[in-house]
């Protein structure tokens, strides 16, 4: 594991971005996993920048989203699918057909999950996930529990998520209260993977998944047992390392 300590949010996007980068330049054809959120903002602005100066070309890129509400609609202003165009999609030269995210509007959640874990596994798996980090330590929507899941599923959000991410609604009571996800086993076949933490309020949780023991009540420590992660702090997630 690879720890890169940087000042500022913007200093952890361009971090991120190049290895994004890099990825891209050495696999033309290469699956990204991305993710939403406040925490991938700056890197796609970073990606987008090279795009724009010539540096990057998405025109062979595919890409799979890690999570999508339960019963939102890819036109819904809240959708993960919305976020993705806006802030990435819509600015760089990947084609309509090479970017994926789970159907959260579909009427069979467990079919649909079964349909999307095959549809990653179809394109060869993942080159290089893009993770963030929440409070209680979840990765995706994969949220503490007893056990580690393996495979994309449907998932019950717990009460801290859902009060993380009012933000993005009109209330708390607005935020959809289950979502699809990769799951643990899903992220864990990544042949790369960065994950982007910042602020003072994640840097307890911080040291228990980097420093801590793997268990599944906090469920980004089992990142310790992979051989290719990178991971880019702000010096105040960092700060109790």
């Amino acid at each position: 594991m690879r720890i890169i300590v940087c000042k500022g949010k913007r200093a952890q996007g361009e971090a991120a971005a190049a290895l994004f980068a890099a990825q891209i330049l050495r696999k033309a054809d290469c699956v990204l996993g991305l993710a939403t959120g406040s925490t991938p903002l700056e890197t796609y602005a970073a990606l987008t920048a090279m795009y724009e100066r010539g540096a990057l070309d998405f025109g062979a890129v595919r890409s799979f989203n890690l999570d999508e509400y339960v019963g939102m609609k890819p036109d819904q202003e809240q959708s993960y699918f919305r976020f993705m165009y806006e802030n990435l999609f819509s600015k760089v030269n990947i084609p309509q057909g090479n970017y994926f995210l789970p159907d959260g509007a579909a009427a069979d959640v467990d079919a649909e999950c079964a349909r999307y874990e095959a549809a990653i596994e179809a394109a060869g798996g993942i080159d290089l996930q893009f993770l963030g980090l929440g409070h209680d330590g979840h990765i995706g929507f994969n949220e503490p529990a007893d056990h580690f899941p393996l495979a994309t599923h449907c998932v019950d959000l717990a009460e801290q998520t859902i009060e993380a991410n009012k933000r993005f609604f009109a209330s708390a009571e607005d935020v959809p209260r289950r979502a699809l996800t990769m799951g643990i086993g899903t992220i864990m076949k990544a042949r790369g993977i960065v994950l982007v933490v910042n602020g003072a309020d994640k840097a307890d949780i911080t040291a228990k998944v980097l420093k801590g023991p793997v268990v599944p009540q906090v469920p980004a420590s089992i990142l310790q047992f992979h051989p290719n992660v990178t991971v880019i702090l702000d010096e105040a997630a960092a700060s109790k390392l």
